[in-house]
């Protein structure tokens, strides 16, 4: 994530329509159990949120940086706790805005992250009548190489908002409107330090010599998983455990998707030339920028995890690499085994859709024929 798009957020009280004085965040009444909120927690509604999106300009030209305003704010009587990935809190680590053009999807260009299930730190709580607010560079993480009129609206399920625990619901903004003129998109940081080639894979981002052996580990560790997968796969197709667990209901157009998947993440790691980047320093295992391939920026939570099982170095890399839109371009829908298991049950066609599916499909622990 660049860091540009890291700015300060405030915190402020609402009094009527307006948004007034700055205040603090409220105590923290309850807590989180692995995946969700315990069920002492007040279940958040969509009407007990409300989402105002803005900007302070029309048109903006090619050297203007476009961006909009997006507040949420408590309107119910009770505190809302908030997951922060899909709030504007620390700028877009997640597609949370439907930009348009011409009412075609605008591409999402930022990092595609693997996280840990969310814990306590991972929220935040608004007490009744405060209000967030961050304004957000739509350039950094959307492409906006063409001149037109931009439609943007705000848009996230509240079951994500709440750590999957809510009542389906959807959150909604108002739209917004601006005239933008076409910019170059923005890229990854490049690393200033010389790349190190080592047994066909790259090392950018300072890996240390430790950190390289590590990683070599754990690229053949997940080559060996997607060949495992991708074998699988090309047996009988039928509703095994195995399949059912991470993808649903069987159907031979699901197993097709994920036979054709593991496919293209096995000659990724057979064949194409992955570089991995040892700078992030956020706490979660890893991301990606789906439309430059082969590159994995390795994070925190990577150095500590298994070297396979769940939530392994290789079961990561097969996550990561699952992302890349000339791999097999998936999205994040929920993180972790739990949430991953519960998306196979409720929805097969976003499982075949979710990295962590992927990731935990190929990783088989606990062991599923």
């Amino acid at each position: 994530m660049s860091k540009n798009l890291r700015g300060d957020f405030k915190w402020m009280a609402v009094v009527g329509a307006s948004l007034l004085g700055a205040c603090g965040v409220p105590g923290d009444e309850t807590t989180v159990n692995g995946e969700g909120l315990t069920q002492g927690a007040q279940e958040l509604a969509a009407r007990d949120v409300s989402v105002r999106l803005s900007a302070n300009k029309a048109t903006f030209g090619a050297g203007e940086t476009a961006s909009v305003t997006l507040t949420l704010t408590n309107d119910s009587r009770h505190p809302v706790k908030l997951l922060k990935w899909y709030t504007p809190a620390e700028g877009l680590e997640e597609s949370l805005l439907q930009v348009k053009l011409n009412g075609e999807d605008v591409a999402f260009t930022g990092p595609h992250y693997k996280r840990q299930a969310a814990s306590e730190k991972d929220f935040l709580s608004l007490a009744p009548g405060e209000s967030l607010s961050h304004t957000l560079d739509l350039g950094e993480v959307y492409d906006l190489s063409r001149t037109g009129s931009y439609s943007v609206r705000f848009e996230v399920a509240t079951e994500k908002l709440h750590g999957n625990s809510a009542k389906a619901g959807l959150l909604k903004s108002n739209d917004v409107t601006v005239w933008i003129e076409g910019r170059s998109a923005v890229n990854a940081a490049k690393p200033t330090d010389p790349p190190t080639t080592i047994g066909g894979i790259t090392f950018s981002g300072r890996c240390s010599t430790t950190q390289q052996t590590t990683i070599l580990d754990a690229v053949n560790a997940a080559s060996a998983m997607a060949n495992d997968s991708s074998s699988y796969l090309n047996g009988s197709p039928s509703g095994t455990p195995r399949y059912t667990t991470w993808f649903g209901a069987f159907s031979s157009g699901g197993w097709t998707t994920a036979k054709t998947h593991f496919a293209a993440i096995k000659d990724a790691f057979d064949t194409k030339p992955i570089t991995v980047d040892c700078g992030c320093k956020k706490s979660y295992y890893a991301y990606v920028y789906p439309n430059q391939p082969y590159t994995i920026y390795v994070c925190n939570a990577f150095w500590s995890a298994p070297l396979t099982g769940t939530d392994s170095k290789g079961g990561t890399l097969i996550h990561e690499m699952s992302h890349f839109t000339a791999v097999a371009g998936t999205d994040d829908h929920v993180y972790g085994q739990s949430g991953a298991k519960s998306l196979a049950l409720s929805n097969p066609t976003n499982a075949l859709d979710n990295a962590d599916n992927h990731e935990y499909f190929a990783e088989n622990t606990p062991y599923l024929q």
